[in-house]
């Protein structure tokens, strides 16, 4: 598809926001991959022939940018979207570590996508992109802008000492439960090169919970261990009870639609199509939008 100079813009846009989660320029310059130079030109607003077509759609995966026309999601403060930011913001604050398990299409990932986005230091991790030891360590350590390249050996070592330097790093870790096992414990031996100094959130759906359970109960090494460093419990949203959790569900759903397609008549009728999945809700939304559009 062709890159317009208006996607460029609301690139550039995104670059100046996610700015202020770094510490310097430079830092910035370096996670998104590009030279400080090019960075400098970016921020001035200078789009022609500074970078390829590549880098940019590079950089716009990296800040969350659409390169087509989407639906602006707006937030809506949740049940759970409230219980997590607020986690998140105490593990920041005190340097702990806490564990989610939950339900799928909850708003568990665009919480921690909100947070990130307004939170200096606070990076998230879609581990389901980054499965192996290698990808994960790089992928953090490109992250807060330290040189992923080169041995990996190297690679680790700057990264842990580099996050003993600032000022309240959180590494958000989603769909934790694709990780390899040598990923896994390599987080643990991370977690202890930056003890007190990092905190760390680690998020997934109920399989998660299982696979940790189960490799515990069989004495699987690294497990017991990355448990107790994650405070030794399960955190949770929803209700256990299956009438209760449906009026959640649902509930959830109902505070999305209105936020995002305001002054419907039809909100019960939309949330029970989708039966409190969010991602059906935006399934929803988006016809409603495109209806729209036509009329």
């Amino acid at each position: 598809m062709e890159l317009t100079n208006e996607i460029k813009q609301n690139i550039i846009t995104a670059i100046k926001d996610n700015r202020e989660n770094y510490p310097s320029d430079n830092k910035h310059a370096a996670a998104l991959g590009i030279s400080s130079s090019v960075y400098n030109s970016l921020k001035k607003g200078k789009i022609d022939r500074m970078v390829s077509d590549a880098t940019w759609v590079c950089i716009a995966r990296r800040l969350n940018v659409s390169l087509r026309d989407e639906i602006e999601w707006k937030i809506a403060e949740t049940p759970t979207f409230l219980f997590i930011a607020e986690q998140l913001r105490v593990c920041q604050e005190s340097g702990v570590s806490a564990l989610l398990c939950d339900l799928a299409n909850i708003g568990k990932t665009f919480t921690a996508r909100a947070y990130v986005k307004t939170h200096k230091n606070a990076i998230y991790v879609d581990c389901s992109q980054v499965k192996t030891k290698s990808r994960l360590i790089r992928f953090i350590a490109k992250e807060f802008g330290v040189n992923n390249n080169g041995r990996y050996c190297d690679v680790y070592d700057d990264l842990a000492f580099y996050l003993k330097t600032l000022e309240r790093p959180l590494i958000i870790l989603d769909e934790a439960g694709d990780l390899d096992y040598t990923a896994f414990l390599e987080l643990k031996a991370l977690w202890n090169a930056t003890e007190r100094s990092c905190a760390w959130y680690m998020m997934g759906a109920d399989g998660l919970r299982a696979k940790i359970i189960r490799s515990i109960e069989n004495e699987k090494i690294g497990y017991t261990e990355m448990f107790s460093r994650y405070g030794d419990k399960f955190s949770k949203v929803t209700p256990d009870d299956g009438k209760e959790r449906e009026v959640f569900l649902k509930a959830q759903a109902a505070m999305v639609v209105k936020v995002n397609a305001p002054g419907r008549n039809d909100v019960a009728q939309i949330v029970n199509r989708t039966g409190g999945s969010l991602r059906r809700v935006y399934t929803e939304i988006e016809k409603i939008r495109r209806e729209a559009d036509y009329e």
